[in-house]
């Protein structure tokens, strides 16, 4: 039997390897996205790719990450002092953006270097070139978002591919803010395979290998617990995104959860087909959401790793927007698809164990991009953000305002390195009172977040729950749906859920984000 002192003791320490990652990397990057929000995620490996511990990143990174490991696996050969990156989609990524550095870890083993595990952490880039500055475009097509990145060495033997570096920095509209990323993602993976070595001189090889399996197994038997403890049955739940940013028509996800014991089956068929617009989720997207909530279950002190995933089967038909087909585009599917995935397994769970799910958070990342050609720096600029809302109440008390929730986990973007590294600024960012849902407990409320430009840039605005608020669970009700201005010359005009628009010096955006579902009627 596992001693459960030393599964604890190294659950911290390889944790703590993923969050000085995560330290070095805010520190050495160059973009407010990164430095500032956190848009990061970084993580520890076994030899065959599996997840064995994270630092509390971003859950959408996270969940996903596994599968670029694993694929960079299959497509490489790896040596000491490589990395690899990754942002393809259709081979472990999530959207273009995100790109993903792999870097292995070995020790000396019988006269020779053998493979021991990996560390890597995937960063959002504020733009990685397509049709739109931040590469979060109205698009048709995952050729119109962005360079696209097979598996391939970044690094070879500690010396940079400079031809794939060149090639990389020649497609984007902001080379050396990215430059500085990538060496920022670099270093990260450095500390981590110091730190790594450092535990195995101490521990020893086979002694950190064996603890590395151990936190797996003991990640799997409390997911099975967790699992048993839930009443047998089937579980089915509904729910809708606005629109594909093409068209006007509704997207439905639906799912259906079967529980049987400590195993459990989660269900997508009777999900819309792919569309045309960039609401596509990949399959490591729809994974990524579905554990999610599963672990949000399991509580803090349970390691998020692979054997929590064991547990779980996953049936996502290829065609749909839940497991898109190449070449669909995908740039929403990440941020916009993945918020609805967990509002549809949460609302089935609600029937299975209405004790311990709350209502419908935001169910949206309010994606902004903004970009251009900085007249006073003489020089492009990219900027990305997301901006949070509220939560849905929970059983037990009222849901938090003006948050970030579920598969985002950033921190927003201050007005004051805005306001110094962009050609506009931000004239109003407070709380959208009386956004949240009334019940018993009320959901928390949303923000509204107002920019003014200085000068022509090009804005493109993901977001959703602007037709339909986050639903309310036990009689509760949704949560206000929000909304997206643009104030031009005094008149105010209404912008869809998804957009791309030229806006000019003087014009105001303003976006008002959903508040969470309310829980139990209002007594």
């Amino acid at each position: 039997m596992d001693d459960p002192i030393r599964i604890e003791m190294m659950k911290h320490l390889f944790v703590s390897v993923a969050e000085e990652m995560g330290v070095r990397l805010q520190r050495a990057a160059y973009s407010p996205n990164i430095k500032e929000r956190r848009d990061f995620s970084c993580a520890v490996f076994d030899a065959n790719g599996q997840l064995v511990a994270q630092a509390a990143h971003i859950p959408v990174h996270l969940g996903a990450m596994p599968l670029s490991v694993q694929a960079c696996l299959q497509a490489l050969t790896f040596s000491p002092g490589d990395v690899a990156m990754v942002n393809d989609p259709y081979q472990g990524g999530t959207h273009l953006p995100d790109i993903t550095m792999v870097s292995p870890l070995f020790s000396p083993k019988n006269g020779r270097d053998e493979l021991m595990g990996f560390v890597a952490n995937r960063a959002h880039h504020a733009d990685v070139g397509g049709m739109s500055a931040g590469s979060m475009p109205l698009s048709e097509e995952i050729y119109q978002e962005g360079v696209i990145i097979p598996p391939l060495k970044l690094v070879c033997g500690g010396v940079i591919n400079q031809d794939v570096w060149n090639l990389f920095l020649a497609n984007v509209r902001t080379p050396a803010e990215r430059a500085g990323d990538l060496h920022a993602q670099m270093a990260a993976n450095t500390i981590g395979i110091n730190r790594m070595q450092g535990l195995m001189q101490r521990y020893g090889v086979e002694q950190v290998c064996q603890d590395m399996a151990a936190l797996i197994d003991y990640g799997e038997r409390m997911t099975r617990r967790l699992l048993a403890e839930l009443p047998n049955g089937s579980y089915r739940f509904e729910d809708r995104l606005d629109d594909d940013g093409v068209t006007t028509e509704p997207v439905t996800i639906k799912t259906s959860i079967t529980i049987n014991g400590d195993d459990v089956t989660v269900d997508f068929t009777g999900t819309d087909s792919q569309r045309t617009g960039s609401i596509n989720a990949v399959y490591p997207v729809t994974l990524s959401a579905t554990v999610y909530v599963f672990r949000c279950l399991l509580g803090l002190d349970i390691p998020a790793n692979s054997g929590c995933m064991k547990p779980i089967h996953l049936v996502a038909p290829e065609g749909t927007v839940v497991n898109a087909r190449s070449p669909a585009a995908v740039a929403g599917g990440n941020v916009e698809t993945s918020q609805r995935i967990v509002d549809v397994v949460l609302g089935a769970l609600a029937q299975a164990c209405p004790e311990r799910i709350p209502a419908a958070s935001q169910g949206t990342m309010n994606n902004v991009a903004i970009g251009g050609w900085d007249l006073g720096r003489r020089q492009p600029f990219s900027y990305y953000e997301t901006i949070g809302g509220g939560m849905g109440a929970r059983p037990t008390g009222h849901g938090a305002s003006a948050v970030h929730s579920h598969m985002t986990n950033t921190l927003n973007t201050p007005v004051e390195a805005l306001e110094y590294a962009y050609p506009f600024r931000v004239t109003q960012y407070s709380v959208r009172s009386g956004s949240g849902g009334q019940g018993k407990f009320s959901g928390g409320d949303g923000i509204c977040r107002t920019y003014e430009f200085l000068q022509q840039a090009h804005v493109t605005i993901l977001s959703e729950r602007r037709t339909h608020g986050p639903y309310g669970l036990i009689g509760g009700q949704p949560g206000l749906a929000g909304r997206n201005q643009l104030q031009r010359e005094g008149e105010k005009k209404e912008l869809p859920a998804k957009c791309r628009i030229v806006v000019q010096s003087g014009d105001i955006l303003t976006i008002e984000t959903p508040g969470g579902g309310g829980y139990g009627e209002a007594q």
